[in-house]
């Protein structure tokens, strides 16, 4: 190779490296899961993994062995609704639109520093949330992290409704279905509308070994076995808002789902959901 050519390649190269930095696009996925172009809003956290579920579905415990990962980072609930800058007259909001930034572009960058501050401080290299009600603004974690990867966790309908009314005496049936149904047919937009991994809570809780091992390479990492004793390992305060508080996740071990002995008491969208989702035919 001539010296010419050599210094006409290494141009090339610094050209790319500068428009990489400076390009408003980056290399992400369409609804297709296919490779595409997409606009990068300049976030400081990269390929975050968001877990959508209904309540009661086991996402304490899947985000509890992820925890015990070496390389993921899965924190309690964070519930990023309540998390917003707040543009509080006129003149701030004037101001903020002449440099570009929307209420909604500004939560998001407060989003983003948070997640990724938080991730620092692990010293771990990726992050996994789970908050099940994220899972109703699913569309706009989209739009923050176009990058974003997404875990989808399935239980039957019929066995969120009966731990949830454990959880929720107060609560009436009516009530009970109401939030289920809600949470479930979020989830299964999600589902449809975004590439991901899908997880089965039984088949979590009967044989997690499997199950885990997939996860790590939808994830990208090696799996470790010891992930499986998450018993064992750190992570953090357990009580109500931040993930399940029960028995059985402060056990520190899988145990097995319990029992469905019918589903006749569920409503027609939930019945409807159940089969959808392959727990009755």
């Amino acid at each position: 190779m001539s010296t010419l050519q050599s210094s006409v390649m290494g141009w090339k190269q610094t050209v790319s490296v500068r428009l990489a930095r400076h390009t408003p696009l980056q290399l992400g996925r369409g609804r297709d899961g296919r490779p595409r172009l997409v606009r990068r809003p300049g976030r400081l956290l990269h390929a975050p993994v968001f877990l959508f579920s209904s309540v009661r579905s086991g996402s304490t415990l899947l985000r509890m062995i992820l925890n015990s990962h070496p390389a993921v980072y899965a924190p309690h609930e964070l519930h990023l609704t309540q998390l917003t800058a707040k543009l509080d007259n006129q003149y701030v909001t004037d101001a903020m639109h002449e440099l570009g930034f929307s209420a909604e572009e500004l939560t998001h960058l407060l989003w983003d520093r948070v997640l990724e501050r938080a991730l620092t401080r692990s010293g771990k290299k990726i992050l996994v949330e789970k908050t099940p009600h994220h899972t109703f603004m699913w569309s706009r974690i989209a739009r923050c992290w176009p990058d974003a990867r997404y875990l989808f966790l399935l239980r039957d309908p019929a066995a969120i409704a009966a731990s949830w009314a454990r959880a929720r005496p107060q609560l009436s049936p009516d009530e009970v279905h109401a939030q289920v149904d809600r949470y479930a047919t979020a989830v299964d937009e999600a589902r449809r509308a975004l590439p991901g991994h899908t997880v089965r809570y039984e088949d979590l809780a009967r044989d997690a070994h499997p199950v885990i091992r997939g996860v790590c390479e939808f994830l990208g990492i090696e799996f470790d076995p010891t992930m499986l004793e998450y018993g064992r390992q750190p992570h953090g305060t357990i009580k109500a808002g931040l993930g399940d508080w029960t028995d059985r996740i402060r056990s520190g071990r899988i145990q097995t789902p319990r029992q469905i002995t019918s589903r006749e008491s569920l409503p027609e969208d939930l019945r409807a959901l159940a089969v959808r989702w392959g727990y009755e035919r």
